[in-house]
């Protein structure tokens, strides 16, 4: 008889958990998997991929107003925002049943249940029942935070709830300057909403290197997004309309949606893991070791709840080495120095190494390669949108730092360029591979004079 009900217990089924209880079960391992919500987690279901899809329709404006310039007659549009939900709706449904289906191939089994964790080897189910396991996994992800200070606060939305709203509103203030806010607040811009950003930081994509992070804002505005950093809300009010947001400023916005994309907490608030005696750090996030275990031996952590790099791709990479490790005898660990990542603000960003400002603190010499231009496609759409690419080069070691683009399908070049830079490429392998004509890309391998020289 065996001494636990299951090999692995993951509470969780977002995008590390479900991979990892997926592989586990692969190798032979009796897997149960928890989730409250539904399968998929916040990518799948409120996250990255339905945010993808709105942006999409965001930037369909653009393609109705450029076509005029390549010969199109286009007729006049009109959006029906229920339309968009519907289709949304019916994606996530399909992505939401291949996930379990992928879970039930495997030999996991699921429990749409909440689980808690009791002592190193058990769990409490919702129904009060118990299942004991060799290890947990906990995977519950981040949940969007909203200050308890702001007056008013119970009037916002988050993006928890903002792909369902029954109605697009008329204005909207989206509050907070990371992936999520920026990202919206392109999203209700492009389909025809008056949007403010409120940010109390002194630029908006805080971290990402800050010569991109100025042209972006700066593109977003030209866009008819009001940007306001130095900024923060003091108090949200209802009104006829709306919630109206009262700034630091002395300035109150006019009524309509206030969406708060200010951070996101690990979810960790009454899991049962401190009486467990897994510890966790300030912000409750549990603290893991390169291969992703607690302070108690038989519970591990991957995605957002470790607060590491909090990336779908991140917490997948995280799942997978995790079973191998502990379930297909090898150990993997996941290097978080090199992540590539797209911000889909409109225009894009890609991005992956480091800025100009990491490379210039870590490194003696830094050589820095620019090019902007207008892409080909702009220029009979008559659109002044730019294009900007920027190379970040080790000039002693001759190696590529960082790459970081704006522009369209950044995104995709950012995930392409990863794996040169994980090969330790330099300048003089970019140099010598050949540049596929036309195309924006090119402009990568064609760049040869250093724009800017940093020596210390």
């Amino acid at each position: 008889m065996a001494a636990f009900d299951r090999d692995l217990f993951v509470i969780g089924a977002g995008s590390g958990g479900v991979r990892a209880g997926r592989i586990a079960a692969g190798y032979g391992a009796r897997v149960a998997i928890a989730e409250e919500h539904r399968v998929g987690g916040t990518c799948v279901i409120r996250g990255c991929v339905p945010k993808k899809l709105l942006v999409y329709a965001s930037r369909f404006p653009d393609e109705f107003e450029d076509a005029a310039g390549f010969g199109w007659t286009v007729p006049p549009a009109s959006f029906d925002w229920p339309t968009l939900r519907a289709a949304k709706d019916r994606e996530i449904d399909r992505l939401e049943k291949a996930y379990v289906a992928n879970l039930e191939r495997s030999g996991a089994t699921i429990l749409r249940t909440r689980a808690e964790v009791v002592d190193p080897h058990t769990v409490r189910l919702g129904d009060g029942r118990t299942v004991t396991a060799e290890r947990i996994l906990v995977a519950t992800g981040a949940w969007p935070f909203l200050p308890a200070d702001v007056p008013g606060i119970e009037h916002a939305v988050t993006s928890n709830e903002v792909f369902d709203l029954p109605a697009l509103p008329r204005r909207v203030v989206v509050v907070g300057g990371g992936y999520i806010a920026v990202e919206f607040a392109g999203i209700f811009a492009g389909l025809g909403v008056e949007t403010t950003l409120v940010y109390r930081g002194e630029q908006i994509l805080r971290g990402f290197d800050r010569e991109l992070t100025d042209k972006v804002a700066a593109a977003m505005s030209r866009r008819g997004i009001r940007i306001l950093c130095g900024t923060d809300v003091k108090a949200l009010e209802p009104a006829a309309g709306g919630v109206a947001a009262v700034l630091s400023s002395g300035e109150t916005l006019a009524p309509g949606l206030v969406m708060y994309a200010t951070g996101r907490v690990p979810n960790t608030r009454g899991l049962g893991l401190e009486a467990a005696g897994v510890a966790l750090d300030g912000l409750g996030a549990v603290r893991v070791d390169s291969a992703s275990k607690s302070s108690v031996p038989s519970i591990y952590a991957v995605g957002d709840v470790t607060n590491r790099v909090n990336l779908t791709p991140v917490a997948i990479r995280e799942g997978h080495a995790f079973a191998d490790t502990v379930y297909g005898g090898r150990e993997v660990l996941v290097d978080h120095a090199l992540v590539p990542t797209a911000v889909f603000t409109t225009p894009e960003l890609g991005t992956v190494g480091l800025t100009e400002e990491k490379a210039c603190a870590h490194h003696p010499a830094v050589d820095v390669y620019k090019a902007e231009f207008r892409p080909m496609r702009n220029t009979l759409a008559g659109r002044d949108e730019r294009m900007f690419m920027k190379l970040i080069v080790d000039a002693v070691s001759d190696r590529v730092l960082g790459v970081h683009v704006i522009g369209p399908d950044a995104g995709e070049m950012a995930q392409l360029l990863g794996i040169p830079l994980m090969m330790n490429a330099t300048k003089a392998d970019f140099d010598r591979t050949l540049a596929v004509h036309p195309t924006a890309a090119e402009e990568l391998v064609t760049m040869r004079t250093p724009s800017v020289k940093h020596r210390r």
